[in-house]
């Protein structure tokens, strides 16, 4: 089976790749490294041909507000009509829990890239996931307030990058839902508890404060605002086991 993943160099991708390829298809890591430029569309049209699964992966370089937008309907766009031209017969697009529930920029953004999806005619697959475990340093960094970190105490579920491309790919095999599958960590807890966590483990000497009017990247959330609120299907990592296997990794 012929699978182009766009974005297939970055976190995601690149595990998506290499685990797709074990399985013995054929896989283009797509990027505007390799002459495949979503934005600019170049590439795009050859890329496409004889393909049976799109996975889209890319990822703005730049998280204002204006440019995250223009980046996802440009992409999906060009993307799309390229799939479409081509009668490609899955399309596989990695988005967020919660990005219709959240109201932040890049969540905005991609909301509107979920609408081209599901207007564009192309069997598809939504696979929404909660925060990246990878993620919790940046986090935490986004909500510094003098020496400490300043959370909203609402629940969180992070899940292990790992885990996110290994469903990708299993999702990416299957046949396509023409819906939406939401994933997430094993562990929900208070969000200040694991950003806490990570804080200590990592020897962080920062204080993590719980106040109900801290916004996240800008917006306001309530308790469910990034936690799959119905069925999920969950990753097998735990904070622990991501832990021990990045400082292993470093």
């Amino acid at each position: 089976m012929k699978i182009v993943v766009i974005g297939g160099t970055g976190l995601i991708g690149s595990k998506t790749v290499a685990i797709l390829r074990r399985g013995g298809h054929d896989v283009l890591a797509a990027s505007p490294r390799s002459g495949i430029n979503t934005i600019t569309g170049e590439g795009l049209k050859e890329a496409m041909a004889g393909a049976q699964v799109v996975i889209d992966l890319a990822n703005s370089p730049s998280f204002e507000d204006k440019a995250v937008l223009e980046f996802f309907e440009t992409s999906g766009r060009n993307l799309l009509a390229a799939e479409a031209a081509a009668n490609v017969p899955h399309h596989v697009a990695l988005s967020i829990v919660a990005t219709d529930r959240t109201d932040n920029g890049y969540f905005r953004a991609k909301v509107a890239q979920e609408k081209l999806i599901k207007a564009s005619g192309i069997p598809y697959t939504i696979v929404r996931a909660t925060q990246f475990m990878e993620f919790l340093g940046g986090i935490a960094d986004s909500s510094v307030d003098g020496n400490n970190v300043r959370l909203p105490p609402i629940l969180f579920q992070p899940i292990a990058s790992d885990d996110v491309a290994a469903i990708v790919a299993d999702v990416a095999l299957a046949a396509p839902r023409n819906g939406i599958v939401e994933i997430a960590g094993p562990e929900r807890a208070p969000f200040n508890e694991i950003i806490a966590r990570y804080l200590k483990a990592v020897g962080d000497q920062r204080q993590v404060v719980s106040d109900p009017e801290a916004r996240y990247w800008g917006g306001r959330v309530d308790e469910h605002s990034l936690v799959p609120l119905g069925e999920a299907r969950l990753g097998r990592i735990s904070f622990d086991e991501w832990f021990r296997r990045s400082r292993a990794s470093a």
